[in-house]
């Protein structure tokens, strides 16, 4: 049998964090080691129990969330952290992303739809909303226009029909959109989109869409890219 993964569930609100504890134990694959409903206990409890995953409520008030992800990276670099929120914002995913962030789940979640989170994150993934995925990779399409030029972008090797995709990415058209536009197929735009993602993705695909965003100007009316 597989090691279960550990967890540390990081929530102010007792009746959500006892309910949640219960529902991931009640996985076979999950086990919550501690609890913690602020940052002082979330601190200790890190400390003692060395979890793999740990669950933090994004809305804990003043930067309290913020500054608490800085402090569980910086005590324990190799935890991975999920922040749970109602409607995460897109400028809310992004900084936490740069403090340390590695997925995001909404409250309102499906029991499905934790379990995996978790489980991808647990395994070395990064996940983000599936509303707000578009926006990030139009982030990193336009930054990637920006230095294609720069000896940065020299060592990354695209393709002419990569290129045109980045650029129609960083407009934010769609898939779709773009296969129409360039007569070709969905899911050949698809796979394109993957190869690009593969080569620009030099750590982590969440790292660079922040560093791309704080990049760019404040955003304006942009339409959503769909996958």
């Amino acid at each position: 049998m597989s090691k279960r993964i550990q967890i540390l569930v990081i929530e102010d609100n007792r009746l959500l964090r006892d309910g949640l504890a219960a529902l991931l134990d009640s996985q076979g694959e999950f086990k919550v080691v501690a609890s913690a409903e602020g940052a002082s206990g979330a601190l200790q409890r890190l400390q003692e129990h060395k979890p793999n995953v740990v669950l933090v409520d994004a809305a804990l008030g003043r930067n309290r969330s913020q500054r608490l992800v800085e402090s569980l990276k910086e005590a324990a670099p190799h935890a991975r952290l999920i922040m749970m929120d109602m409607l995460p914002e897109e400028e809310d995913v992004i900084d936490f992303i740069k403090r340390g962030a590695n997925g995001f789940i909404a409250k309102d979640a499906t029991l499905d739809e934790l379990v995996n989170t978790i489980r991808q994150v647990a395994n070395g993934g990064d996940v983000v909303p599936p509303a707000l995925t578009g926006t990030l990779l139009s982030h990193i399409a336009k930054q990637a226009s920006v230095l294609r030029n720069t000896p940065m972008m020299a060592s990354v090797r695209m393709t002419k029909r990569e290129q045109q995709i980045t650029d129609l990415i960083a407009e934010g058209l769609s898939n779709k959109e773009i296969a129409q536009q360039l007569n070709i197929a969905t899911y050949t735009v698809k796979s394109h989109v993957h190869n690009i993602l593969e080569k620009l993705a030099l750590h982590s695909r969440l790292q660079i869409a922040a560093h791309a965003h704080k990049k760019q100007p404040p955003k304006g009316d942009r339409r959503k890219f769909v996958r």
